[in-house]
């Protein structure tokens, strides 16, 4: 475990984290009913405890249907019913609200496809207890990837490389999206403000919580390439993802220069501050299965 840097992460012990809280696993599908059942049964036997969200842009292969019945046989297992595919980081803000909404300590972000190993959650909760927010990373030593061609592996490298110069955060693995995050991080970090989506979503949240002063660490995962379904990555998520760095870095660094400079969610005072109230994700019907 480390702050990103390849250095022991120490920064956390500095300060007394309170207890976790119960776990939710939010689960974003679009067309995964190859997977949706594995994935969920995984994650149950896993951290029995936890429980899991599928958050379901309405896909038409009946992936919400099956969700439902999962739901419907386990009362750790709730659905949200969105109303078409809105993106990864839509279904993931209405999934947070949601959680914050229903009590939850914790609040996880995981593929569908496997590619998130959950057998590798237990180490990310474990790390959650002297931290604000954890990463699954997969360019920190005991990092690796499996079965991804050479030009995936340099688009996400270069990525994360290219938005910690810009951005200046001392983390290896930015855009990755295997994350446990404590709700009071979420509450701190102005998830009003957030509209990214993909790759750039992912860093967008990182960055918020470290210039609002949390505390994050990053834990090595094994990163396994999808077997069934469709990858969801885009010529049009990449544009975005590099627009958008490059706007929040330059904006940034002249925010400096001006004396102008403002954290992301500067409505909080970081770990010690309060936000307001996320709103309630209009767009979602969430349902548990049971009539």
């Amino acid at each position: 475990m480390n702050d990103g840097d390849g250095t022991p992460a120490a920064a956390g012990r500095e300060r007394r984290f309170g207890p976790l809280g119960t776990a939710l696993v939010i689960i974003p599908t679009y067309n995964e009913a190859e997977n949706i059942k594995a994935i969920v049964a995984r994650v149950r036997e896993a951290v029995p405890e936890a429980h899991v969200l599928v958050a379901d842009d309405n896909s038409p292969d009946g992936t919400g249907e099956l969700a439902d019945e999962l739901a419907a046989a386990d009362d750790h297992v709730q659905v949200m019913h969105r109303k078409g595919k809105e993106g990864l980081g839509a279904a993931y803000l209405a999934g947070f609200r949601w959680g914050m909404e229903h009590g939850y300590g914790v609040l996880i972000e995981m593929d569908a496809d496997g590619s998130h190993q959950p057998e590798e959650l237990p180490r990310l909760l474990t790390a959650l207890k002297g931290a604000d927010l954890v990463l699954g990373s997969r360019w920190v030593p005991g990092g690796r990837v499996v079965n991804w061609p050479k030009s995936r592996e340099f688009i996400s490298r270069g990525g994360s490389m290219y938005s910690r110069i810009a951005l200046d955060l001392p983390l290896r693995d930015i855009t990755g999206g295997y994350r446990a995050f404590r709700r009071e991080t979420l509450e701190g970090i102005g998830l009003e403000e957030v509209a990214s989506q993909g790759y750039c979503f992912q860093v967008d949240l990182a960055r918020r919580a470290i210039k609002a002063g949390y505390h994050v660490v990053e834990v090595p995962i094994t990163f396994v390439e999808r077997e069934l379904g469709d990858s969801k990555m885009s010529r049009d998520i990449l544009v975005e993802a590099l627009w958008r760095v490059t706007t929040w870095g330059v904006g940034e660094r002249v925010g400096k220069v001006l004396g102008r400079d403002k954290r992301p969610g500067d409505k909080s005072s970081g770990p010690a501050g309060t936000a307001e109230p996320a709103e309630s994700a209009e767009s979602a019907k969430v349902s548990d299965g049971k009539a």
